[in-house]
């Protein structure tokens, strides 16, 4: 599996990470074989957040690298803060303390990687800095990023940072496409070139922030899997057809998609299937060409003008 550098951390990483959201209801044994499988494929990152199962998808994950005796410094482990129940909150006290009950729970010393979940309208940058600086300071963080923030926000919290943000976890997939919409509607009255994220895919290639996508199988906020919906029946259609062409499933064919465009895209994998995952690193072992892709685009509903 291809891997590239988070951001200007140092990190070298797989260039697909397993997403945890999912695992906290599993069997030890299923748990096993999905995090075994991954790394065996050379998925070595791993996305977490506080909230996932309510913590208990750090702790299972952290069972399960006990179990499988994976070496934890070969394991690259990044987990989020910042949803509290019924709102956001990046005050110093509540990034230290969840930092804290994290590193607890996934059984670490260390993270890798800790970002903001979502943005909080009441951040004081200061004061995130102070936290940051606590943590980095302390061992007990390495690097941090942010999670859905736009290129204003991203700026707004680097002013007061010594060290660059490595990443911005976003969602992005083959349904969801707003990234890249208004950069080719551009100068068009039409809804796709509306700015709704302040044009943050090529801010953050100009500022060297991976972007992490993240629900890379959904449709809409979370309304479900566009694969095989019959809501979709062009996509699924055309889809079919290039899958027969290059070989791969679906699954695998929704991945390639992210993974050819050249901002270096990490796709956070949401799956609790080891199959599914076996899918996608055979896929990205290809590269689509550029009217395949086109091809998925436009079938996905977008007109090309």
């Amino acid at each position: 599996m291809k891997r590239f550098e988070i951001g200007t951390s140092g990190i070298e990483a797989s260039e697909v990470a397993l997403g945890c959201m999912r695992i906290g209801g599993m069997e030890p044994a299923a748990i096993d074989n999905l995090i075994q499988t991954s790394y065996d494929l050379g998925i070595d990152f791993y996305d977490h957040a506080d909230i996932y199962g309510g913590g208990n998808c750090e702790v299972v994950f952290a069972d399960s690298i006990a179990r499988l005796g994976l070496d934890r410094s070969k394991l690259i482990l990044q987990s989020k803060c910042g949803i509290r129940q019924g709102f956001f909150d990046f005050s110093k006290e509540y990034i230290l303390d969840s930092t804290d009950r994290i590193l607890d729970r996934l059984k670490t010393d260390y993270l890798d990687i800790l970002l903001l979940h979502r943005p909080d309208a009441l951040i004081e940058p200061e004061e995130v800095a102070e936290a940051f600086g606590q943590l980095k300071a302390s061992g007990k963080v390495r690097h941090f990023g942010v999670s859905n923030f736009n290129p204003g926000q991203i700026e707004l919290l680097q002013a007061f940072l010594p060290d660059a943000l490595c990443a911005n976890q976003l969602q992005f997939s083959i349904m969801n496409t707003g990234m890249i919409d208004r950069g080719i509607a551009s100068n068009m009255k039409i809804d796709n070139s509306v700015d709704r994220d302040g044009g943050v895919l090529d801010y953050c290639r100009l500022k060297k922030i991976t972007i992490q996508a993240w629900s890379p199988f959904q449709y809409g906020f979370f309304e479900g899997v566009f694969i095989d919906n019959p809501k979709f029946p062009e996509l699924n259609k055309v889809m079919d057809e290039l899958c027969g062409k290059y070989g791969i499933t679906k699954t695998g064919l929704a991945i390639a998609w992210i993974q050819r465009h050249p901002a270096k895209i990490q796709s956070v994998l949401g799956t609790t299937s080891a199959e599914r995952v076996t899918q996608v690193a055979d896929a990205v072992k290809i590269e689509l060409s550029r009217p395949d892709w086109y091809a998925i685009y436009r079938a996905a509903g977008n007109i090309l003008p």
